[in-house]
């Protein structure tokens, strides 16, 4: 069960109004994200003024309740049904079906189970099988710009998960997020199955967070943690699966120039990247040879947390020879919007900026920093600050 701080409930997740929709629309909904960021919370407030039932799939007395899943469930009927942790037990899939069919039978649609999942390719599979066309799915973050605006510089620090973002003070934040990472790798992952070093794969995530925003190299990092590629190619997909780390795919484009095709890689939350990397304070980070990446990592992150998932496909795009944006937006219409990403207050639109937005031609260019108000810059480029290009763009 996650035990997050009562001050969670201080800040709005804007993710409420879309969960709310969903589970007036089907008999599930499963929301996922990692581990702490406050899924339990919301869905205990989803749940307010209906009838309903929490069970925690790590406690074995929730789980004995459930011996008989589909008696039990069905006993349940009329009230929203939340399991937490449901990859403990995925066979719990089939028996919803039968479930959900029979509430249906009987009058009842929607709103009958609320899921919670701190991975995600695993709770797919299963369930997309299990509960084609009966389930929708969302996916909780930390917490984003738009609901913590005031203080964008200590989002970035902390990162947005909310025991380290509302913490009394910068240590006891620290502190959290070194205990959070431990327990990912000497408790969650192994529980999932993957018998991996925990030594070896703290190694492998602080190397990604060296890398922030970097194109992957499987070879060096397999060669540095004495692998081979192949499994750096699955130890990387076990981080994204666990929604704590994300591969941005390039951009194709067939205009005559060679691109590069591996992907860029992120740690998603800025503060696990500081923890990783030993970086304490506002003053250790904007002294850090890292800052720069980090903070491209933290607008890049939120920008895509932000904006409709189901309007925009996030991108970026380099070529062989420099050309680069550091995120593409294309939209259902296939129209680009083309973003880079700089942390100085005075940026200045670079070369290879001003050739990949010839090679590509999209509709609108950003470049995003810490400007307090937007202004044109040269070539039909705008510069503005990451919370105002995120109100523009959600309002499109």
């Amino acid at each position: 069960m996650e035990r997050n701080s009562e001050n969670t409930k201080m800040i709005y997740r804007l993710d409420i109004r879309e969960a709310t929709q969903l589970i007036g629309m089907f008999p599930a909904v499963a929301i996922l994200g990692p581990r702490q960021v406050g899924k339990t919370t919301l869905a205990k407030m989803l749940a307010g003024g209906r009838p309903s039932i929490y069970l925690d799939l790590e406690a074995a007395a929730d789980r004995a309740m459930l011996k008989n899943a589909a008696d039990f469930l069905l006993q349940q009927r009329g009230k929203l049904v939340i399991l937490d942790e449901i990859q403990r037990m995925p066979h719990l899939f089939q028996e919803l079906r039968g479930v959900i069919d029979a509430n249906r039978d009987a009058g009842f649609k929607a709103g009958q189970f609320l899921l919670l999942g701190s991975a995600s390719m695993d709770l797919l599979q299963q369930s997309s099988e299990s509960l084609a066309g009966r389930i929708a799915y969302t996916e909780l973050t930390p917490i984003r710009i738009p609901e913590y605006p005031e203080e964008i510089n200590r989002l970035w620090l902390r990162g947005g998960f909310p025991d380290s973002l509302l913490a009394d003070d910068g240590l006891a934040s620290f502190l959290w997020r070194q205990n959070f990472i431990k327990t990912y790798l000497e408790r969650d992952i192994p529980q999932l199955g993957p018998r991996i070093p925990a030594e070896r794969l703290r190694r492998f995530w602080t190397m990604l967070a060296h890398l922030q925003g970097g194109v992957l190299n499987a070879s060096n990092v397999a060669n540095a943690l004495d692998v081979d590629s192949k499994t750096i190619a699955n130890y990387l997909d076990l981080m994204v699966d666990l929604l704590l780390v994300r591969r941005l795919e390039p951009y194709y484009a067939n205009i005559g120039k060679r691109l590069i095709k591996s992907p860029k890689v992120y740690v998603r939350d800025s503060g696990l990247t500081h923890a990783l990397l030993g970086i304490r304070t506002q003053e250790e980070l904007l002294a850090s040879p890292v800052n720069g990446q980090s903070w491209e990592g933290f607008v890049v992150e939120n920008i895509i947390n932000s904006v409709a998932q189901n309007q925009y496909k996030p991108f970026y795009y380099r070529t062989s020879s420099g050309n680069e944006i550091d995120l593409l937006l294309e939209d259902t219409a296939g129209k680009l919007t083309a973003i880079e990403v700089k942390r100085t207050v005075a940026p200045k639109v670079s070369r290879g900026l001003r050739q990949a937005v010839t090679d590509l031609n999209p509709t609108q260019t950003f470049l995003v920093c810490p400007t307090k108000m937007p202004y044109p810059l040269d070539d039909g480029i705008t510069a503005i600050s990451p919370e105002d290009l995120i109100h523009q763009l959600s309002k499109e």
